[in-house]
């Protein structure tokens, strides 16, 4: 079994899976119209802690250039479309969500 990713765009969810075991489920907020989170598959291929500006205390990067899933200074945004594309998760949430995946995960986003 492999870990992955599954975003849902209109539940704003992320899941992780271990093949088809839902692992845990988490809020997150997600790119607004005129910015939005790009549909399709991807992998996780860099991760930062404490990425500094608006990227809260963990940045993991996607294989779609400047995307990625990290954390946010404005923790009220989890559940809206609000960003400029990326993937945004509660701190406590991308941290727990980094501790469990490595890079080369992959991401699906539908």
């Amino acid at each position: 079994m492999a870990l992955w990713i599954d975003v849902s765009i209109k539940k704003h969810q992320l899941k992780l899976f271990d093949g088809s075991k839902l692992i845990k489920t988490y809020p997150v907020a997600l790119g607004k119209m005129v910015t939005p989170t790009p549909h399709g598959s991807y992998t996780i291929i860099n991760k930062q802690r404490n990425p500094g500006g608006p990227f809260g205390v963990m940045w993991m990067g996607l294989s779609k250039p400047h995307y990625g899933i990290h954390g946010t200074n404005n923790p009220a945004s989890i559940g809206k479309s609000v960003s400029h594309g990326c993937i945004r998760m509660y701190n406590h949430d991308v941290l727990d969500l980094a501790n469990r995946v490595p890079i080369g995960t992959g991401v699906v986003i539908r």
